[in-house]
């Protein structure tokens, strides 16, 4: 399943959580931590439960919930809101610092009795820094960057261009690529700047992202149309790989498309087209 656009919805209000999966995002988020005051954690984990095992809820998405990063209040999130039998795919863990951090929320979740993918969410120094052994980790599914903790952890001051996190943004795909996992780019959060939405979701797929983090539903539909191939680029990679085709049954390890020369790492990249092509179908 592709994780083009990855909503978050606040596990404190039952309405908005069941409309997420509406939304058209192939990950919704139920969010235990930020998005609920430490106040009203005791009543969002009963409400996600309620959600989460309602015989009616049956999306056509990837659910996660994201638990709270302290391990105690952790165990109490999945206690409560995972009990019974839950409609849920994965966890995200926040503020994952370290592949140790990331290896003992597994193994809370194998306390009680399951088995799901992690989505670390790397938002901090300790975490950028950490990335590879974090993506690495086996229960890890898919790694996430956090601009805007990141930049709080840090003390830099977030500018429109991104400057100042481009080096950990950077990091983190690679991280991601090296274990063969998923990369799902930051949180873009002026949400009435729809074209500036689109313009940096684009750019993170030219870095490498699979997906984005969406705060309003809003932003899914620019985020999955941001990383759906467009089809002169599904028509150049088809045209690509029928051409490698013909070349490997000649034994020709290079060949040529109209006046561009085609290599390995011109052909992995008209594969990446067609798996994205393929995922928004």
């Amino acid at each position: 399943m592709p994780r083009r656009s990855v909503l978050f919805s606040p596990a404190d209000q039952p309405a908005l959580m069941h409309k997420a999966p509406g939304s058209g995002a192939d990950t919704v988020v139920f969010d235990l931590e930020d998005a609920v005051a430490p106040g009203r954690k005791a009543e969002a984990r009963e409400s996600v439960n309620g959600v989460l095992t309602d015989p009616e809820f049956d999306p056509d998405c990837e659910v996660c919930l994201r638990v709270n990063p302290t391990p105690s209040v952790a165990d109490e999130d999945i206690e409560v809101a995972l009990s019974g039998t839950p409609r849920v795919d994965s966890v995200m863990v926040p503020k994952a610092d370290s592949a140790a951090a990331v290896r003992e929320m597994d193994e809370l979740l194998h306390e009680h009795g399951y088995d799901l993918p992690v989505i670390a969410l790397c938002e901090s120094a300790s975490g950028v820094l950490h990335a590879e052994e974090i993506a690495a980790t086996p229960a890890v599914d898919a790694v996430a960057f956090g601009a805007e903790d990141l930049s709080a952890d840090i003390g830099a001051t977030r500018t429109d261009d991104g400057t100042e996190v481009s080096h950990a943004r950077q990091h983190v795909v690679l991280a991601a690529s090296a274990a063969q996992i998923d990369a799902i780019d930051t949180v873009f959060t002026d949400i009435e700047e729809t074209d500036r939405l689109a313009e940096e979701t684009r750019f993170a797929g030219q870095l490498g992202y699979d997906g984005k983090m969406a705060i309003h539903p809003a932003q899914v539909a620019v985020i999955n149309e941001a990383f759906t191939p467009d089809g002169e680029e599904v028509e150049w990679a088809e045209t690509v790989l029928e051409a490698r085709d013909d070349a490997e049954a000649d034994g020709r390890g290079v060949f040529r498309v109209d006046d561009e020369m085609i290599d390995a790492p011109l052909i992995a990249r008209a594969e990446r087209i067609m798996e994205r092509h393929r995922a928004s179908e």
